[in-house]
């Protein structure tokens, strides 16, 4: 006891020594402007443009408070670790609930992507979040030592660097609560730089890319998930290597342009939830796991929802024997089954239509190759993952019809799915109330998190 009251007490020393700053935001929620207090890490992180990392905290809200911490110990904590804070202060508004929330984490990050949020042009753009009050977060957590060999890119890049996650959970938390895992749409990947004559960590831990992914598709979904009494987490997209790059050994340059290939993906999804698990034991979470795919992110997040057991992805990576099961799925636009890229030539997927022979040979002549790239190869009984999936029906045609083979293969198996349609425009993420509320109510449903509503 005398020892947690010395933390504690250094903790709040370590706050009040913090340059802190006071003004007034705009709140789309609450239709004017709210009070922040803008306070400054004694020892700050920067990322490797040199800018803040950031925590956006949100506190007095509408919604059941899950982490029993006071709001002034989580501050401290967060500050402690480096992060500027920006504590936003709602003053229990009654519209401050969800999904109504997501409007204001959509406008945080345009103003940070911006360069403007609280008077500040130096938020980090790649690491700064968006927190209930009661949460904190790990950062850069390794769920996967990447190997060289499988992208070959850059030449330099000899030694496989960790590939990372974030996780946000709720500190001594009242009930546990479930979590959400997404894979980034925003690869991390290592850089050399010539002139230097040397790899750089510029484009590491990038999952979080304001201008490519949370700012880009005004993507709220997981920063507003605790409003549902749900925590998340984010990864590294398991190819690490830039989207448009990449090649077998001795292979053609750009063979794995826009695509992922496996075993590689499937390890690093399979281990990342494994992670999860052990790390979410030891933050007090539920163990149910949820996943949440967009795009790339989607393609890569199917790798974890079927009930498949192959030794050579569930023997590697990290906490092997730990479950890597998960409860539910939300998958928007993405591949999960390589041998109908052929179905209609030229809807949108002509990349994969040109390049995935190059990699795996003739589809004709090795179909057993082709079928193991893709989710649809590790689903095989009605023990994989419910789905929710989510689509435009004016986004690249390909995404339609990739949805439409893996569903008829879910249901002929009777694993429980469903589908959101046109709730937007074109390669979007679900951003209106009823859109969101709709995916949300799916995980309630199987993750079975507390009720904090009030």
């Amino acid at each position: 006891m005398i020892v947690r009251y010395i933390i504690l007490l250094f903790l709040a020393i370590w706050a009040t020594d913090c340059l802190a700053a006071t003004g007034k935001w705009e709140s789309k929620v609450t239709g004017n402007s709210i009070d922040y207090t803008l306070t400054e890490a004694k020892a700050p992180v920067k990322d490797f443009a040199g800018n803040y990392a950031t925590v956006v905290y949100l506190e007095k809200l509408n919604i059941k408070k899950i982490g029993r911490n006071s709001n002034e110990q989580d501050v401290a904590w967060l500050l402690a670790q480096g992060y500027r804070v920006i504590e936003l202060n709602y003053a229990g508004d009654q519209h401050v609930v969800s999904p109504n929330i997501n409007a204001d984490i959509i406008a945080v990050n345009h103003s940070i992507a911006a360069g403007n949020f609280c008077g500040c042009k130096d938020c980090s753009h790649y690491q700064s979040y968006v927190l209930f009050e009661g949460y904190r977060i790990a950062r850069n957590v390794p769920y996967f030592k990447d190997d060289p060999t499988v992208y070959n890119t850059p030449a330099e890049y000899t030694s496989g660097d960790s590939l990372n996650m974030d996780i946000i959970y709720p500190a001594n938390a009242a009930k546990a609560v479930p979590v959400i895992l997404s894979f980034s749409y925003s690869n991390s990947y290592a850089t050399y730089d010539a002139g230097k004559k040397m790899l750089t960590a510029e484009n590491k831990n990038q999952r979080l890319k304001q201008e490519y992914s949370l700012a880009l598709f005004n993507d709220s979904f997981l920063e507003g998930a605790p409003a549902n009494g749900i925590a998340w987490a984010i990864a590294d997209h398991p190819k690490y290597c830039p989207w448009a790059d990449g090649k077998p050994v001795n292979g053609r340059a750009g063979t794995y342009k826009s695509y992922e290939t496996n075993p590689d993906a499937a390890r690093k999804v399979r281990s990342a939830v494994r992670t999860l698990r052990k790390m979410g034991s030891e933050m007090g979470l539920s163990g149910k796991i949820g996943i949440f795919g967009f795009s790339r992110g989607s393609t890569a997040g199917s790798m974890a929802i079927g009930d498949k057991k192959v030794p050579d992805i569930e023997n590697t990576g990290f906490n092997i024997g730990v479950s890597d099961k998960v409860q539910a799925a939300a998958l928007g636009p993405g591949v999960f089954d390589y041998t109908q890229i052929y179905n209609t030539i030229g809807d949108g997927d002509g990349n994969l239509e040109t390049r995935c022979v190059w990699a795996w040979g003739e589809l004709s002549k090795n179909y057993a190759k082709w079928q193991s790239m893709g989710a649809a190869y590790l689903v095989q009984s009605s023990a994989t993952a419910p789905v929710i999936f989510f689509y435009n029906t004016d986004d690249e045609h390909y995404y339609q019809d990739q949805i439409a083979h893996f569903k008829a293969k879910l249901d002929s198996l009777h694993v429980p799915t469903s589908t959101l349609i046109n709730y937007g425009k074109g390669h979007a993420i679900p951003q209106t109330s009823a859109s969101l509320n709709q995916l949300y109510q799916f995980f309630r449903q199987y993750l079975k998190p507390p009720v904090v509503s009030k």
